[in-house]
């Protein structure tokens, strides 16, 4: 199946060195500007809320100095309190009309961003899964994705309200009292800001620290509890403890150093808001007394500063807030900045359906660039053969399912599918083509049922469990007492290593593609099952391409052809017994695993003895 392209911006996204609001701010914009129409009628109810607000202050001023006269003491003061509960009333219902509208929209950018991200991580390649820990990722991903949503909420929902609130209030003090009061509030304002920004943007690098041994710690927890088995076989839980206790202590060190700045930033501020508040009634109560002011416009003033008080208060949090988030978003930023090592080529086209034959062509690869793994590898794989691949540990045999799969591509030479370089081919269609038995099966932590079907999601029941008894698995799951429904575990851990490679093999033929690779598929079962299987598989390979790397020399007896590999070059190639006649590397380790098989030694070790 070929991917549908994303409506949303992959080419120019973030980086690492987009951490100011703006920047951040316009690459959420084509996520918040698919509800365009929510977001207008959000930003109106968010205008028409502080209108409101300001309006109540100045209604509770006219009825305090209507009451102070003597004049339409009954009509005007009932007038104005009318308007001053509607006033009160349309402030929340205009705040939650904005919160209804625009729910949808912060949650969608969210779901959105999230999905491209982890869409994302299954392009990269595989060599950036092993060498970047599960732990950190996830870690890295929830964390940005809540800041993304904070992001939003507290630009949107406080930054944007308060400079209007602000803005208006100023607007008011400027046309209708002593300039004093403006240049006070002004003064109060630019003084808060300016420190709370010095000691944010200072804080910011505890913040990344505090993140980065967050992270450290939870990947540290993540990989020994992934690998429990291998703690108990050691009896290392006390060291894993300390482990994990000594990245525990550097964040609880960054944490307390996070929280006692915290407490400073929050005394210099309220400090600053004191000495404003102060300045500002001190100057309104001289007007009272010198009669250019009135007693509502004391009233008003007051009312004013306790409401810029609590948006001011709160702009210190929301600004600590986001950069916070955007410490967050960085390294969010960070997994979608990563480039694709292996990516479709704009002229790539779709591999036909039917037959595959294969062939690698001088084929070199190295993992790194001062180990080559593989020297000029040629060989064919016709349409409805089989090839199986032998050699020692290293030898390079298991890197030809990974370049055929194109988990990697090659340093030199060229891997041909049905005449196409696969690196011309769209990587689903030439994986669609593919169905695999690794070495070491992980399955989902579901059913064993899900785990079969994930190999055709399409798939009816029936087809499951026929290929789970192709699989010798049926009698095996028969005997639990929730069937098909019994969860595998994590990584399948519940599972014996045979039971895993059975549900491995059961979902390769399930997938029912035209080219089958075995990657040492029998090697964690015993003679027996493996005897049962093996004419499952000999009867699923016939008719496909199949490419066999094996282990246990006698599952691969009737490949159509067997290469024999050391150091990452063919040395000898043939039919089982063309290999055997040519008395070489093959004939010796075929009488080495038949007198092992026997119970018998070696012969080198039978002469050593004698």
């Amino acid at each position: 199946m070929r991917r549908t392209a994303s409506p949303y911006p992959v080419a120019d996204r973030p980086t690492a060195a987009d951490t100011h609001l703006a920047a951040t701010l316009s690459r959420l914009l084509p996520y918040l500007w698919q509800h365009k129409w929510r977001v207008v009628l959000a930003l109106s109810c968010l205008v028409g809320a502080k209108i409101a607000n300001v309006g109540v202050p100045l209604i509770f001023k006219e009825m305090i100095d209507d009451l102070s006269s003597t004049q339409q003491m009954v009509v005007l003061p009932a007038v104005l309190l009318l308007l001053y509960g509607a006033l009160r009333f349309s402030a929340s219902l205009f705040a939650e009309l904005r919160e209804i509208l625009f729910a949808r929209v912060t949650q969608h950018a969210v779901r959105r961003i999230a999905l491209e991200v982890f869409r994302h991580l299954h392009e990269l390649s595989l060599r950036f899964h092993l060498e970047r820990q599960t732990g950190g990722v996830s870690r890295d991903i929830e964390r940005g994705s809540r800041a993304i949503s904070s992001l939003i909420s507290y630009t949107l929902y406080s930054i944007l309200p308060t400079l209007i609130e602000i803005s208006i209030v100023l607007t008011i003090l400027l046309l209708r009292y002593d300039v004093a009061l403006a240049l006070i509030t002004i003064g109060s304002l630019a003084a808060y800001v300016i420190f709370t920004v010095m000691i944010s943007n200072w804080r910011i690098t505890l913040r990344r620290r505090l993140n980065e041994t967050d992270s450290a710690a939870n990947t540290r927890a993540i990989d020994s509890l992934l690998n429990y088995e291998t703690v108990k076989y050691f009896n290392n839980e006390d060291y894993e403890a300390r482990r994990y206790d000594q990245q525990m202590q550097l964040w609880e060190d960054a944490a307390t150093r996070s929280q006692i700045s915290l407490s400073w930033l929050n005394l210099g501020q309220q400090g600053i808001i004191a000495l404003g508040v102060t300045a500002m009634m001190w100057r309104a109560a001289s007007g009272v007394v010198d009669g250019s002011m009135t007693i509502g416009d004391l009233v008003l003033v007051n009312a004013f500063l306790i409401q810029l008080y609590m948006p001011l208060n709160f702009l210190g949090v929301v600004y600590r807030e986001i950069r916070q988030a955007l410490a967050d978003i960085e390294r969010l930023f960070d997994l979608l900045a990563v480039n694709r090592e292996i990516a479709d080529s704009p002229t790539a086209v779709r591999l036909d359906d039917g037959p595959v034959a294969i062939r690698f062509a001088a084929v070199d690869f190295s993992y790194e660039a001062n180990r080559r793994i593989l020297h000029q590898v040629s060989f064919s794989i016709p349409a409805g053969r089989t090839v199986a691949v032998v050699g020692e540990s290293g030898s390079g045999k298991s890197t030809l399912a990974r370049l055929l799969y194109r988990f990697y591509d090659v340093s030199g030479g060229a891997i041909l599918v049905n005449g196409t370089d696969l690196r011309q081919l769209t990587q689903a269609s030439l994986r669609a083509a593919i169905g695999i038995v690794p070495q070491d099966t992980v399955l989902f932590n579901d059913s064993i049922y899900y785990n079969i079907h994930y190999g055709n999601p399409q798939a009816r029941r029936e087809q499951v469990l026929a290929a789970a008894a192709a699989a010798q698995l049926a009698p095996f799951i028969e005997q639990l007492p929730l069937g098909y429904e019994t969860r595998v575990g994590e990584r399948g851990l519940k599972l014996s290593g045979g039971e895993k490679q059975r549900v491995a093999i059961a979902r390769a033929l399930l997938k029912n593609p035209p080219v089958l690779i075995f990657d040492e598929a029998t090697s964690a079962l015993d003679s027996k099952t493996e005897k049962a299987i093996q004419a499952s598989l000999d009867s699923a390979a016939r008719g496909r391409t199949t490419l066999v790397i094996a282990h246990r020399l006698s599952t691969i007896m009737n490949a159509d052809e067997i290469l024999v590999m050391d150091s990452g070059r063919i040395v000898e190639r043939g039919t089982h017994q063309q290999l055997l006649d040519a008395a070489g590397t093959y004939a010796q380790m075929w009488t080495l695993q038949q007198l092992e098989e026997a119970g018998g030694a070696p012969p080198e070790r039978n002469a050593a003895a004698g």
